[in-house]
């Protein structure tokens, strides 16, 4: 269990750097890599509830998950329509990246474990990815997103992703695997 929190721990600790990195470089994120960060964390969270919907067998995480695919796959769709108004190309960056590498890394754990574990370890896993997506949106992305409309998306965003992370934490608390 120790271990578990401090791969959480890491996880969200590594998350925040990449996204505190850009910020503390000289170069702010740009829009067109908001945007890709954005998408990238939508695809992520949807990839991982389509992998649980496979792996579990539990009413409450197929209810989350399904959840996770309808909502993430809605914000995908805002973004791409609102990256297509704006002519904006979602572009890879280093965040961007190191999601995707962070995701890989998670999803190859995941496939690896069965029943309660893997319900534990993917309720547990999407507390901390919630965390880490609002923490970064807060303190990274909408501070430098330069568009009116996207600051204003990414803002409206919000409240969804803070109820999806007291969705995860309900989930995992119920489970046991705090």
């Amino acid at each position: 269990m120790k271990l578990r929190k401090s791969y959480l721990w890491v996880f969200a600790s590594a998350v925040l750097l990449a996204a505190g990195a850009v910020t503390a470089c000289a170069q702010a994120p740009t829009d067109p890599q908001i945007a890709g960060i954005v998408q990238t964390a939508n695809q992520i969270d949807i990839n991982q509830a389509k992998l649980a919907l496979k792996k579990t067998s539990n009413p409450q995480v197929k209810e989350f998950a399904n959840q996770m695919i309808s909502d993430h796959t809605s914000l995908e769709k805002s973004v791409n329509d609102l990256a297509k108004k704006l002519g904006v190309t979602p572009e890879d960056s280093a965040t961007s990246k190191q999601l995707k590498q962070q995701a890989a890394d998670e999803t190859k754990k995941l496939v690896s474990l069965h029943g309660k574990a893997f319900d534990k370890e993917y309720a547990s896993h999407e507390v901390a990815f919630h965390q880490t997506v609002i923490d970064a949106a807060k303190t990274t992305l909408i501070p430098n997103a330069n568009n009116a409309e996207l600051k204003s998306a990414l803002e409206g965003a919000a409240p969804l992703l803070q109820g999806h992370l007291e969705h995860a934490q309900q989930l995992e608390q119920s489970l046991g695997a705090k």
